[in-house]
């Protein structure tokens, strides 16, 4: 099945089918695309993912018995390295194990790097654990042969911080596909039959949570739906506790389900997009993929992402200011400019084929 095929081992990621987060998005995506050019074998977390295929698209899967998050995931990365040793190709997703990557130093000239966003400057972690996700991308860096940056602003850090030149590969947005209504979905969720805002995070701090909902504590046009994972913090317990109340404001756990999810995207008035930190997020670019008018945290990698024709908030009060403007302001031209942009930047066909080249050594 495999014989004559380059080995291209991908790890960093929970594992596939997704159903977490960009980097393993990425991946079941590269898996899609790639697996008839490559033998491809994707590390997977046997503790995210119990009774999981061990082949997927063509893929093959190595499970682990150790968390891809957390303290054990640096463990998780370094021995995912270890078992890639006769491999041809490494794409490692992510710094976690950076701080043990110069004990594999001579496996320097198969690794590809694809950094992400800067992990270490999320307000989520203690100053100690931001010191060591900063070593750890140091490190990282450093020893990689090929170093990815999903965004103009991540290429800008990387040649600013490190003197390095990075490959520009951001993410698909093809995945997301529009759905209309039935009447058993307004049976389900009664705010369809309505205009809505719709955000979509993970609940931390770094993702501006807060001043979204905020915002819509006293704004009477329409309701904002938040979709996130409330319950697997305190953060997001005490946010959830703290707004679930509220007339206009609509909170509901993450949704895992595709045709939900599309369905509760595609039929939005407008998206509000709350991350800072970061390189080019998934979710951004599949709800340009759909075609919608952007209200995005005004941080350089939403910026750039959206080529800077979106409507940006910085605070609390710039945000207020454009729901109370946004009949003056032309949807329309947004929603075309999002799905442009989208159609010619942002899809899984481009990005498989941008990673092909590296993968071949085409550069």
């Amino acid at each position: 099945m495999y014989k004559n095929k380059k080995r291209i081992s991908i790890l960093g990621t929970r594992g596939i089918p997704n159903r977490y987060g960009g980097f393993e998005q990425l991946a079941e995506n590269l898996v899609k695309y790639l697996s008839n050019y490559y033998d491809i074998k994707v590390f997977c977390s046997s503790r995210h993912n119990k009774n999981g295929p061990k082949i997927y698209n063509g893929a093959r899967l190595k499970y682990l018995p150790l968390k891809a998050n957390g303290i054990e995931s640096i463990f998780y990365d370094f021995l995912s390295l270890l078992l890639s040793v006769f491999d041809d190709k490494i794409l490692l997703l992510g710094c976690s194990g950076g701080i043990l990557m110069p004990f594999l130093f001579f496996l320097r000239k198969k690794i590809i790097l694809n950094i992400g966003g800067l992990d270490w400057q999320r307000k989520k972690w203690p100053k100690m654990a931001q010191k060591f996700l900063k070593i750890s991308e140091r490190l990282a860096i450093c020893i990689s042969k090929v170093i990815v940056s999903d965004n103009k602003a991540i290429e800008e850090y990387i040649k600013n911080e490190y003197g390095r030149d990075s490959y520009l590969i951001e993410y698909g947005g093809d995945t997301a596909f529009s759905v209309t209504c039935t009447d058993t979905d307004y049976k389900l969720y009664p705010f369809l039959k309505k205009n809505y805002a719709l955000g979509i995070a993970r609940i931390q701090e770094d993702n501006n949570v807060e001043i979204i909902l905020k915002a819509f504590l006293d704004y009477q046009k329409f309701p904002v739906v938040f979709i996130g994972n409330w319950n697997d913090s305190r953060y997001g317990k005490k946010l959830f506790n703290k707004y679930k109340a509220e007339k206009n404001i609509i909170l509901l756990e993450s949704i895992y389900d595709k045709r939900i999810l599309n369905l509760i995207r595609s039929n939005c008035l407008v998206y509000i997009h709350g991350h800072s930190a970061g390189g080019t997020n998934p979710s951004l670019v599949e709800i340009m993929y759909l075609g919608k008018p952007i209200i995005a945290y005004a941080s350089k990698f939403n910026l750039y992402t959206t080529e800077n024709k979106a409507l940006y908030f910085y605070d609390l009060n710039s945000l207020i200011n454009i729901l109370n403007s946004l009949e003056s302001i032309n949807l329309d031209k947004i929603k075309k400019e999002m799905k442009k942009i989208a159609e010619e930047k942002y899809k899984w066909e481009i990005i498989s084929n941008k990673y092909k080249i590296l993968f071949d050594d085409i550069i």
